[in-house]
């Protein structure tokens, strides 16, 4: 029988000054007694990198060193219901998720067959993909991301690169006061961004209009009226998770198709968010929602309420082969989330790149999850206390500096 005996973790922040995908990437690996490795990854979390590394070692030492990597049930009962809690918590699901997905490396290396064999089988050769508009590397990206006109030539220029969908906040930066309802100024603002865009891209590109739960109900409904005439493929996550009772009231007040997903863990969140009713699209991440098997039961979930499936990221490439993996094996698979063409630093991680053409991800057929640590990279990159002070986020998902509501 198969061990796992040693966990190696590297914490590592994507290069200014755009540090696209967030603060920081939480890369780990898992090796068994007989020298199969696997590759992992959790998203970043509110903890510090050393918090969080000191998590990721002990959830290992407690609950993966010395067994079978096929427990994967097993591990995840024994982390969900650590400490009597039995119900999902994102930090402890996003240290669980990495762990989770390079268990499925190694088992499916052991089998010499990409992971989705295990799922499945695959029913998708490519995967259609999207990206958020970022700025050029020099540009301002305050004034960039205020822009409808930069926003508007971004987009084409994405779509010139073969992309069939951008994704954008048009509504601006988030709160610790969020939910609210924005003005009428600012909603206006907003639609004559989501205007300039569609007039560059025209009806060949879908939109996609990103905000992280900063409407309240009100705003909600107000904003989804105001995007209908543009047609855009999902309104993303109008409101907080959290609120049943909320989202109920949503479903079928526009009609514009609901996304959701990217901050809840386990299929017990998602099921409760698709009882609501309001939403068609779910958008669960490998590296948050407690890995593989989470997300592979959350597309399921999703399918059978006819709803369909876009994987979150906002990490690094490794979150990104898992979510290639689940995605292949899906039926109700939609599109894909990725930074830009899956190049740059997320290339540069990998000893391979992720294959992309003509605005889809090449499925690859390499066993486990088709990807491998580039080591001398990560650890010329490594988070330091220094650089972790300089790793702010891009505006689109950057908090509110003021903390103050918006406006």
């Amino acid at each position: 029988m198969m061990k796992l005996v040693e966990c190696q973790t590297w914490t590592v922040c994507p290069p200014p000054p755009l540090r696209m995908g967030g603060t920081y990437w939480s890369f780990l690996r898992l090796t068994s007694d007989d020298g199969i490795e696997g590759v992992g990854e959790c998203y970043g979390s509110a903890l510090p990198p050393p918090l969080h590394e000191a998590l990721v070692a002990e959830l290992f030492a407690k609950h993966f060193a010395d067994r079978d990597p096929h427990r994967i049930t097993q591990f995840f009962r024994e982390v969900f219901a650590r400490g009597y809690t039995s119900r999902p918590d994102l930090t402890m699901m996003s240290a669980f998720s990495g762990l989770e997905m390079a268990c499925w490396d190694i088992i499916a290396k052991a089998a010499d067959c990409p992971v989705y064999d295990f799922l499945g089988g695959t029913v998708h050769e490519t995967l259609r993909g999207y990206t958020y508009l970022y700025p050029d590397e020099q540009e301002d990206a305050a004034a960039f991301y205020a822009s409808p006109e930069r926003a508007a030539a971004k987009a084409q220029d994405y779509q010139a690169q073969g992309f069939s969908a951008v994704k954008f906040d048009p509504v601006g930066a988030y709160s610790v006061y969020d939910p609210h309802t924005p003005s009428k100024e600012r909603m206006d603002k907003a639609i004559a961004m989501v205007a300039a865009v569609r007039e560059a891209v025209g009806s060949q590109c879908d939109l996609l209009i990103g905000t992280h739960g900063q409407f309240s109900l009100a705003g909600a409904k107000r904003f989804g009226k105001l995007l209908e005439p543009y047609d855009p493929l999902w309104f993303e996550e109008p409101m907080p998770p959290e609120g049943d009772a909320a989202w109920r009231d949503l479903a079928g007040s526009f009609s514009v198709p609901i996304a959701s997903g990217e901050r809840l863990a386990t299929r017990y969140e998602f099921a409760r968010l698709l009882d609501t009713g309001a939403v068609q699209i779910v958008q669960p991440d490998s590296a948050q929602v407690g890995g593989v098997y989470e997300m592979r039961a959350v597309a399921s979930l999703a399918e059978v309420r006819h709803a369909q499936l876009a994987p979150h990221l906002y990490c690094g490439p490794v979150a990104g082969a898992a979510n290639i993996q689940v995605a292949a094996a899906s039926a109700n698979f939609l599109i894909l989330e990725g930074l830009e063409s899956w190049g740059g630093f997320s290339a540069e991680v990998l000893t391979q790149k992720i294959g992309f053409q003509d605005g889809h991800v090449l499925v690859p057929d390499a066993p486990g999850l088709g990807v491998e640590l580039n080591i001398p990279v990560l650890e010329k990159h490594l988070w330091s206390e220094g650089t972790g002070k300089q790793a702010a986020s891009p505006p689109h998902l950057h908090l509110n500096p003021t903390d103050k509501p918006l406006a």
